[in-house]
């Protein structure tokens, strides 16, 4: 095993096992810090998809991460409520299982990313940031003007959803299945690094004409790539509703959308892992620091100022050295 993979295997053991150890002693909140930095990461490695893969900078991926809480939302309120989300011309009820939740969630950010990405990457560069990002306010300002679902208020959701076998509101089984989740989509951005279509992809975002010379379409393969991070970070926004139990347009919001890149830079851009490393950090200097002063923002932005000027392979590139991302 690589260095890099030595570091991803002790980032991954140390991530599950600090709720382990608070599951031990009964610190329920620490494990509740633990799942939301898995669910975080679980957006992170959407967006490192697109961005560490393709090279695609997006400021709109919190689009795709409040589809997927709204998708939540909306099913998990009709079924509690017993009301039928449309009757005519077909009925359509909401539900409570987690399994049909993210199916919906992911089907709606991929729905969502084809459609954003075929008009935005037909630009790059900064039209493509600014486009992903009004994108992203469009969203927003829409759910804060859909009183049906709580405007500006939000919705709350009064008991967590449900996956077969489990009791989802103990808080150590909960974040079992989010620490599932993410491995797996920390399997498959391995596996679609060292792909043929991972290949193509990193190709076309240092030589596009070359790639297009072979009969590749660069377009094409971004725009795959952003559907494939689109899904994963709706299946994120879904976990991260389920968990607080509660869905608002601040998912939509372009702070979301700079945190998430936030994450891919702290932990480094295109490393299969750097997504957990910035995620857990991120989520450890809010606790920390959150409680010692209200601007702790500021520390982190010396943090990320630090990393981009000082150690561009962020924290996991950094520890590597200069080995080859994804190994």
């Amino acid at each position: 095993m690589s260095r890099e993979g030595w570091i991803n295997a002790l980032l991954l053991a140390g991530v599950a096992g600090v709720p382990l150890w608070a599951w031990a002693v009964d610190e329920p909140f620490t494990i509740t810090l633990a799942t939301r930095a898995a669910i975080l990461a679980l957006a992170g490695v959407g967006l490192n998809i697109a961005l560490g893969l393709g090279g695609l900078v997006s400021l709109g991926h919190a689009a795709f991460f409040g589809i997927g809480g709204y998708a939540m939302g909306i099913l998990a309120s009709h079924a509690q409520a017993y009301d039928p989300i449309m009757e005519a011309p077909i009925l359509i009820q909401g539900t409570k299982s987690m399994p049909v939740i993210w199916l919906v969630a992911v089907a709606a950010a991929a729905l969502a990313a084809l459609v954003i990405g075929a008009l935005s990457l037909r630009t790059s560069g900064v039209y493509f940031i600014m486009i992903t990002l009004a994108f992203g306010q469009m969203f927003y300002f829409f759910a804060i003007s859909w009183p049906a679902y709580g405007g500006e208020d939000g919705l709350s959701i009064y008991v967590r959803n449900g996956f077969p076998g489990l009791n989802t509101l103990d808080p150590i089984q909960f974040f079992g299945l989010c620490f599932a989740l993410l491995l797996l989509a920390l399997l498959f951005s391995a596996r679609l690094a060292k792909a043929p279509f991972g290949l193509a992809l990193n190709a076309a975002r240092q030589v596009p004409t070359r790639v297009a010379t072979v009969g590749l379409s660069p377009f094409r393969l971004r725009l795959v790539a952003f559907v494939m991070s689109g899904a994963i970070t709706g299946l994120a926004g879904a976990l991260f509703a389920d968990l607080n139990r509660f869905v608002s347009p601040t998912m939509f919001s372009w702070q979301t959308s700079g945190e998430i890149i936030v994450f891919v830079i702290l932990g480094g851009v295109a490393r299969t892992c750097g997504p957990v490393a910035g995620a857990a950090l991120f989520v450890a200097l809010e606790h920390v620091l959150g409680d010692l002063s209200d601007y702790w923002h500021i520390y982190l932005g010396l943090i990320l100022l630090a990393v981009v000027l000082f150690a561009r392979g962020g924290i996991v590139g950094t520890l590597a050295g200069r080995g080859r991302a994804h190994d």
